[in-house]
């Protein structure tokens, strides 16, 4: 639990190195877009405008703010409205995936194994889901009858069905376009009648092969590639395709579960591996692990992050099987969602929390932003100023 003592601060986002680089960048970065970087990140879409737009106004209070204040020693203090858009702003992204990691382990994953994979696909077949965004959703649905296929024939009992979330991923890690799929997925399969069937130990490489030909297809059907072009890629030594699958999860781990379901929709970058430098208009950024540093002319750095800002009510996050929006939906009208199905290995439980914008905070920052840091008394929100 976070220290009761400690008292919320409201972030300054006009001082970080990232907003001041796009303040500073922004207007010159759209009027060159055009003649620049069309070719290499695509067209600059209308909406990405909006979302940089809205990030530059974030968290800034002569944008209208919310007053809270205690109703014990009457302290009060201001915080400003937030963008809520995804990926481009470091802290709105990082509210959502806190919520979202609090709601798929307690609302949608059941108590029953699981693994996490990764699907990834060769570089020469990249380009297609940039200019075409639509293609990502068409990747997601590969991933996951992969799975389906894949657990189907390991467990052939009638109606057996695994469950599945799968996150679209378009970022490397220096913000190069690298589509892929992080998948979390039942270790087995529903059966009905409340039980679920682990499955086996399985190779890899049959499930590299499923996914291949079903990317192949995929794309032969959407007239993006060639037959020639599949026979080419078929011939190489090394297809490009990789999957990867991780231990099994057990059930109970619920820390292990929620840490992996807030990492599969991570952001796009980090702001503590970037380092601005005003004087020369550029961006030096780290790799994850500190070893290499990647040298970007601002303007440049701004256009990598556009291309991973996902358009207005696009699907990052998709739901198969039994963790379906469908599925659930008919198990919750028939009150059969709450069942614990029956398992080889040890079950788990879950409970329910309500969710809401304080206790969000406090698991981001360890502190109450509702503790009066005057009396440490409880405040509350008396009014909101648009």
């Amino acid at each position: 639990m976070p220290d009761t003592s400690a008292v919320y601060k409201p972030r300054k986002p006009q001082n970080s190195q990232y907003y001041q680089c796009i303040e500073d960048n922004f207007e010159e970065f759209e009027r060159i877009y055009d003649d620049r970087f069309p070719k290499k990140y695509g067209f600059l879409r209308p909406y990405v405008k909006q979302v940089i737009y809205r990030y530059l106004d974030c968290g800034i209070l002569h944008n209208g703010f919310t007053r809270v204040k205690c109703g014990e020693c009457g302290h009060e203090y201001l915080l400003a409205f937030s963008c809520k858009r995804r990926h481009f702003c470091p802290s709105c992204h990082q509210k959502r995936v806190v919520e979202f990691g609090e709601w798929l382990c307690e609302e949608v994953l059941k108590g029953v194994p699981h693994r996490h994979f990764v699907f990834s696909i060769p570089k020469i077949l990249r380009r297609y889901f940039l200019y075409d965004r639509k293609l990502l959703s068409d990747l997601s649905r590969c991933g996951w009858e992969t799975l389906k296929q894949f657990f189907r024939e390991a467990i052939p009992e009638e109606g057996a069905v695994p469950g599945a979330v799968v996150a679209i991923h378009s970022f490397g890690d220096f913000l190069g376009w690298h589509p892929h799929l992080h998948v979390l997925c039942t270790d087995g399969c529903f059966c009905g009648n409340g039980m679920f069937r682990v499955a086996p130990l399985f190779e890899l490489k049959h499930l590299e092969e499923i996914f291949r030909h079903k990317v192949f297809k995929m794309l032969l059907s959407k007239g993006k590639i060639t037959e020639d072009l599949v026979d080419m890629l078929m011939k190489w030594r090394h297809s490009g395709f990789n999957v990867f699958c991780g231990s099994r999860i057990q059930p109970g781990s619920e820390e292990t579960m929620e840490n992996l379901a807030r990492y599969i929709i991570r952001a796009s970058f980090s702001q503590e591996r970037m380092t601005y430098i005003p004087e020369e208009a550029k961006v030096i950024y780290q790799s994850k692990d500190g070893k290499d540093e990647k040298v970007f002319d601002a303007l440049e750095w701004i256009a990598a992050m556009c291309s991973h800002v996902p358009n207005k009510g696009e699907q990052m996050v998709r739901y198969y099987g039994f963790y379906s929006n469908v599925a659930r939906g008919k198990r919750k009208k028939n009150e059969q969602d709450e069942l614990i199905p029956s398992i080889l290995e040890p079950d788990g439980s879950s409970g329910e929390y309500k969710r809401n914008w304080a206790r969000l905070i406090q698991k981001i920052y360890e502190v109450d932003p509702l503790t009066c840091p005057k009396c440490s008394g409880k405040m509350k929100v008396i009014s909101v100023i648009k």
